[in-house]
């Protein structure tokens, strides 16, 4: 169900309030493009600058864009286990496909603790990725805990955001072939694949979704050579992004498209010159902007 190119959605702002409308129009973009699936509210989607009922209003607009076209997997993550189990309720309801859960950060949970928390998750009766990212989280969820994790039915996959590339492997070890795995980080997606990877949840492809979705469906069909020659492309474009906080950098990339406003909460600001014309050049260099 969850596979290739599933971008990590941005949240549009209009005058600080939510932009159902261009949230829709993005919907829509992301399905002429080839986009395999959405992933919002999550980091790249501001969730941790929006209140309860905009997080729910956000993954219900998408869910009713989607209209079933395909797959939408809604954030659901939080340091707090009751909060978890809220937001994968509320995903559930809206009819999400499944729940992307951040391993907790801040307090810092045992491998024991991280099991309590997805088993709290998983029981509410839908799929639900892991996600583990030790650079923001500060806890990092070792292969073998996600294989006792991957034993139960809801837990489907992970989005795994450690860089490392062995993880794949041995992640196949611990949870079996048939867990799903997606990268995390565009840079290494490739890679990510060769390894057994079936896709990423990608920064990229919000400013890039259809050479990011042709890119996926190169090295899902094998066709290394033709991966490798669109990730030339957009090689300089994975840098601008992480310049600075990348969803900063996706939305002033959108708006050179018309796609979106550059508008972010506070605490991030809008980019530095300097940044956004690294990012109109790779823009250039990937062929989206002339």
């Amino acid at each position: 169900m969850i596979k290739g190119s599933l971008p990590a959605l941005v949240t549009p702002f209009a005058n600080g309030q939510l932009d159902l409308d261009t949230l829709k129009k993005l919907v829509e973009w992301h399905v002429d493009q080839g986009s395999h699936g959405l992933v919002p509210v999550g980091t790249t989607g501001e969730s941790p600058t929006l209140t309860h009922s905009e997080h729910d209003k956000v993954v219900e607009t998408v869910v009713e864009a989607a209209n079933g076209r395909f797959p939408i997997v809604a954030g659901a993550g939080s340091n707090n286990t009751a909060e978890t189990v809220r937001l994968v309720k509320a995903a559930k309801a809206a009819g999400a496909d499944a729940a992307l859960v951040v391993t907790p950060y801040y307090n810092k949970p045992t491998q024991r603790g991280l099991i309590a928390h997805y088993m709290a998750a998983a029981d509410c009766g839908l799929p639900i990725v892991i996600y583990n990212i030790p650079g923001r989280s500060v806890v990092d969820m070792t292969p073998e805990t996600m294989g006792e994790l991957a034993k139960h039915e809801m837990i489907m996959g992970v989005k795994d955001a450690t860089g490392d590339l062995a993880r794949v492997p041995n992640q196949r070890l611990s949870c079996g072939t048939d867990f799903v795995q997606v990268s995390g980080e565009d840079p290494t997606a490739i890679g990510f694949n060769a390894q057994g990877g079936v896709g990423c949840i990608s920064v990229t492809a919000n400013v890039a979704p259809a050479l990011c979705a042709q890119m996926q469906n190169a090295t899902l069909a094998g066709d290394y050579d033709a991966a490798l020659a669109i990730n030339d492309r957009l090689m300089p474009l994975h840098k601008a992004i992480f310049t600075e906080p990348g969803l900063v950098s996706a939305k002033y990339g959108m708006s050179l498209l018309g796609m979106c406003s550059e508008e972010v909460r506070s605490p991030l600001t809008g980019l530095l010159d300097e940044t956004k014309e690294l990012m109109r050049s790779a823009m250039v260099h990937a062929g989206l902007l002339n």
